[in-house]
């Protein structure tokens, strides 16, 4: 078996950082791969580095000239790629598989139908996307296999100045692109309402919402904008809560990331985020949209190390399921399925 990652995004977020990360463990498992990445992408940067074959396109309806073996499989990774995929489909036969990271419902434009009916497999990474999909197309082989935690570096010396900036605060993280779903006006309304003067919030990230939320802040002392942060690593590891109030969410891989640094999380009952946050064991939910209930629940973990310790270790068993080891063994079987029923 060969397996053929395709991701043809133009940018670099969660979903390329994500088939990063099964890339690099298919390599450490000593596996069969290639990858398929548009020409002069950051993707294409960082996957340039891994040692793996690589095959560049300029576009997703181009490129389907390329040989590929009887045993191949394809695994697409985001939207341009299932086209790529499908097409690729029609002239080689060669199986594909798709993974789905949004909860929203399918084009029904006929070539996204064309795309998603004629592939091997999809996997949804939550219960939510994949209930989602098998509402669309219940025909269809579905499987749900979850996002990993991606492990950052640490630097310690730059994890003490971001303890000292914050000295004394009991500091609470959201991680993100500014963007209306992710719920950063919810984080803003609650740091409102907070009475504790120990709690600070720092917003990591940027995007076309940042403008309005700082003039929403604007007078509160308790919030700092931080912009985008590479060292996230260093940012998990000073703060002492992760908090992720989307209104709507795949999965919320940043925070399996925060728990996998040993940070509690606060998340919203959106989307795939149950999957990870069981309420009062591996976290805190909150009902979208409710900033009342966002303070609330900041200040009892902020005034109760006992809460706060049972949620970070309750966190640690739950990332069980979630491994990139575990995962990527699932995937193998969906690969195994996909060739066997071409």
């Amino acid at each position: 078996m060969k397996i053929y990652h395709v991701n043809l995004a133009r940018g670099f977020s969660g979903g390329e950082q994500q088939t990063l990360a099964l890339i690099q463990q298919h390599l450490k498992e000593k596996q069969n791969i290639a990858v398929i990445a548009l020409t002069n992408s950051p993707f294409y940067d960082a996957v340039s580095d891994l040692g793996c074959e690589v095959i560049t396109i300029r576009h997703y309806l181009l490129g389907h000239t390329i040989s590929l073996p009887k045993d191949a499989v394809l695994h697409v990774h985001e939207g341009h790629a299932i086209y790529w995929a499908a097409l690729q489909h029609k002239v080689s036969q060669t199986p594909y598989i798709i993974t789905r990271r949004l909860d929203n419902p399918i084009k029904k434009k006929w070539l996204t139908t064309f795309a998603y009916s004629n592939a091997a497999a999809i996997v949804g990474i939550s219960t939510c996307v994949s209930e989602v999909v098998r509402q669309r197309l219940p025909q269809q082989h579905i499987v749900t296999i979850p996002d990993s935690p991606v492990t950052y570096p640490i630097n310690h010396s730059e994890v003490a100045n971001i303890r000292a900036r914050f000295k004394g605060k009991f500091l609470v993280i959201q991680a993100g692109n500014m963007i209306p779903h992710k719920g950063f006006d919810v984080t803003v309304n609650a740091a409102m309402l907070l009475k504790d003067p120990r709690v600070h919030l720092c917003l990591l990230g940027d995007g076309k919402q940042r403008d309005e939320l700082e003039k929403q802040a604007s007078e509160l002392t308790n919030i700092s904008f931080m912009g985008r942060q590479h060292n996230m690593g260093d940012w998990f590891a000073a703060a002492d809560l992760l908090i992720h109030p989307s209104y709507t969410e795949g999965l919320g891989s940043v925070i399996l990331e925060g728990m996998n640094t040993g940070l509690p999380a606060i998340g919203s009952r959106a989307g795939g985020i149950p999957d990870i946050i069981e309420h009062e064991k591996s976290g805190l939910l909150i009902e979208p949209g409710n900033s009342v209930e966002l303070a609330e629940n900041i200040e009892k973990i902020a005034n109760n190390a006992t809460l706060k310790e049972h949620l970070i270790e309750g966190g640690r068993e739950k990332l069980t399921a979630f491994m990139i080891e575990h995962t990527a063994a699932l995937y193998f079987k969906v690969y195994q399925r996909a060739l066997q029923h071409d």
